[in-house]
Order: C-alpha cells, then sequence, then structure tokens
C-alpha cells in the first residue's frame, strides 16, 4: 500500500506543529487559540524568544507559560519527524491533502497534528468509519460482541476504529483484522509505544494492515488525562461511536458524550440489566443512544440512505398461511374435544356446508382430525402451533 504523500503545508509549519506536539497537552484550548491568533511558526518565535523580549501570550498563568517555553526550547522536531519516518509513518497537519477535516470541528481543541503510522489515507478511511469502544473487563459477551461488530463492519466496507485497549476495545480491531477490514487504533501515547504492552503484537498487525494515529510524540507514554482526551479525537474522526458494556463511569461514555456533541451518531448494545457493565449502555440508550445489536444496524444508523438492516421477523407458522376462511374454522375448534359440522359452522359464522368444505381441507393439510362425527386439532405432526413455512 502507498503511503500518501504529505501536500499544502510548508516545511517550516509542519517542524513548528511537530514542535507543538511536544509543548502543549492533547486537547489544551489556549494553545489552539493562541494558534489560530498567532500561527504554529509566530506561536513558536513566542515560546522560544530569549528573555526580555515582549512576547505577550494570554490565557493561562505565567507559571505555566514558563512550563511552555521550558519544553519549546527542548522541542526538536526533525528528530521526531525522522524517527517515525524509520517507522514508515509521517506527521500530517491541518491543511494537508490527508487532514481529516471532521477534526475541525474539535474548534480551538483539535489536534495540533497527527502521527501516524501504516499506508493507508487516513481523511479517506475517516470518511467511512464507525468507533467501537466499550469496557476493558469485559465480559465474554462483549467481547463476542465487539468482535462481531469489528469483522462485520469491515465485510461491509467500513473503517472500524478503537483504541487499542484491553477488552472492547481489542476485540472490535481483532474482529476487523480477521476479515481482512481496515481498522484504525488511536493511541494516548506515541506511535511508537505499545501501550498496554501485551497488545504489542495487536498494534503491530494494524500498524501492517491499518492505521495507528497519535496526537503525542514518538516515546511520548499515556497518562490518565491523555486517555479521557484521546476519546475525543475518536468521536470526531467517525461518522458514529458504538458502545459495547460500559459502566456508570467510564471512558468509552467519554467518546460517546464527545460523538453527541459533535453530532455525530450515538449507539448502544443491551446487555444484562443484572450487568454493572451494561448499566452505562443503558444510560444511554434511555437518553437518545440508538440501540443496535449487529453491524447491519449499525450501518442503517451511519450509512446512506437505502442502507438499510434486514426486515426482522418471528418465523413463520403453517398456520400463518391460511386464508381468512381457513382461519375461522379452526379458531372455532376447541382445544380439547370434538365439535360436528354443525356446531364448528356455528361458530365460524358461516353455513354447515362451508364449514364442512374447509374442515375437510383442513384435515388434508394436517391441522384436523375427524373422528366419527366430531372434528377436533390435530395431535403433534402437523399441529398448527408448532408447524413452521413448509411443514404443512
Amino acid at each position: 500500500m502507498r503511503t500518501p504523500t504529505a501536500a499544502a503545508v510548508g516545511d517550516e509549519e509542519r517542524l513548528a506543529r511537530a514542535a507543538l506536539t511536544r509543548v502543549v497537552e492533547p486537547g489544551d484550548e489556549h494553545a489552539g487559540r493562541w494558534l489560530r491568533e498567532h500561527g504554529p511558526v509566530g506561536l513558536m518565535e513566542r515560546l522560544r524568544a530569549r528573555a526580555g523580549i515582549e512576547v505577550p501570550l494570554s490565557g493561562p498563568g505565567e507559571r505555566r507559560i514558563e512550563g511552555y517555553r521550558i519544553r519549546a526550547q527542548a522541542a526538536l522536531p526533525e528528530r521526531d519527524i525522522d524517527a517515525v519516518a524509520v517507522l514508515g509513518g509521517r506527521f500530517v497537519c491541518p491543511g494537508d491533502l490527508e487532514w481529516p477535516t471532521q477534526l475541525d470541528d474539535l474548534g480551538d481543541g483539535r489536534p495540533v497534528g497527527l502521527w501516524l503510522r501504516g499506508g493507508a489515507d487516513l481523511r479517506k478511511w475517516a470518511l467511512r468509519s464507525v468507533a467501537v469502544v466499550g469496557a476493558r473487563a469485559c465480559t465474554p459477551y462483549g467481547a463476542r460482541i465487539a468482535g462481531s461488530l469489528g469483522s462485520g463492519l469491515a465485510e461491509r466496507g467500513w473503517v472500524v476504529v478503537s483504541g487499542a485497549a484491553h477488552g472492547v476495545d481489542g476485540a472490535a480491531h481483532r474482529g476487523a483484522l480477521a476479515s481482512g477490514g481496515a481498522t484504525v487504533a488511536v493511541l494516548a501515547c506515541g506511535v511508537d509505544v505499545a501501550y498496554p504492552r501485551s497488545h504489542t503484537g495487536l498494534i503491530g498487525r494494524i500498524a501492517e494492515q491499518g492505521l495507528v494515529v497519535a496526537e503525542l510524540p514518538p516515546g511520548a507514554h499515556p497518562t490518565r488525562s491523555r486517555f479521557v482526551l484521546r476519546n475525543r479525537v475518536i468521536a470526531a474522526l467517525t461518522r458514529g461511536t458504538v458502545v459495547v458494556e460500559a459502566e456508570l463511569r467510564s471512558g468509552s461514555l467519554v467518546t460517546a458524550r464527545a460523538a453527541e456533541r459533535l453530532g455525530r451518531c450515538t449507539m448502544g448494545v443491551p446487555g444484562p440489566v443484572t450487568s454493572g457493565l451494561s448499566a452505562g449502555v443503558h444510560e444511554l440508550l434511555r437518553a437518545d443512544a440508538v440501540l443496535v445489536t449487529d453491524a447491519d444496524e449499525v450501518v442503517e444508523v451511519v450509512g446512506d440512505i437505502g442502507e438499510l438492516a434486514p426486515v426482522r421477523r418471528g418465523p413463520v407458522l403453517a398456520r400463518d398461511l391460511l386464508g381468512p376462511a381457513e382461519s375461522a374454522i379452526l379458531e372455532a375448534l376447541p382445544s380439547r374435544g370434538g365439535l360436528d359440522g354443525r356446531e364448528v359452522a356455528l361458530r365460524a359464522g358461516t353455513t354447515p356446508d362451508e364449514a364442512l368444505g374447509r374442515l375437510y381441507e383442513l384435515q388434508s393439510l394436517g391441522f384436523v382430525e375427524r373422528h366419527g362425527s366430531g372434528w377436533q386439532l390435530a395431535r403433534g405432526g402437523q399441529h398448527p402451533s408448532n408447524s413452521r413455512r413448509g411443514g404443512a
């Protein structure tokens, strides 16, 4: 797969943005406002200015700004870009052809840029993508559903986006990979850092078959706040978010609520009401989320007009195929004992001759039996309560 070429952003701006990923934390709206006011090059010049030079930056306190300045002096963006290039990766900025413009919906909190590993084009993949997120300590039910969603969405040409964590995330990625489909892992650390460590192999497979994405520069390690802030990128990048198992306090619910604020679709897979791992999902469903149970239903929510899930029906019984007249005769017969033809006609509201003709038809189909002068419902075999389509 060919690595997309970056375009439209000059080298100076790219280096400035790469440096800023070492200076500011993901989702820092003060930094986002400074970027909007001064541009990336201008902001880095202000942060790197020598002592005594007037470099006004309004917003956070001077102590916090001093922290930005210290990190700005230490940033070596050329080294970071070279380190990612060795892994077959790249750094993508707003304005590049590969930049997913839906991330701009985050306003001043949008990423300064994104570090990528993998050969696919992130912008194109994001246009038809769904986030599948959920509990790390999921149940076997949750893992099974997440894997099924991952494979089902991949088979339908959708990109599965998640966070490469234990539990639901990992199951969704594996489902997509097993189907030979596309999947994107959005990390809360550098793209060269495997976290959790036990997912080193999985993240490596995603980098080969899909994309690994991070706001943080190479070598950066995850923190609790970075996990939470990473979730806004997952929500903004995709058309909708599906939550599979989540407690009432869960990072997955953060992703779903971010998706809702951004005008994306939010969906939830129900679980047992006795399970605390389903309580958060059920709260979403009680609010505005859409209940889904498989990939077809997810695609119906996030897909284009006409991408409808198949109509779900219960089993069709042979009795369902009878006409109104035959049904009326059948309803006239008691569950126990028998009636003669005149009694059946009286109960069915028809003539004795009509009733007798219908009774013989129903007998030939196995619905009724005649014993002497009396008619009764058939026992076993073709009894209407256990006959399915084709059984008659």
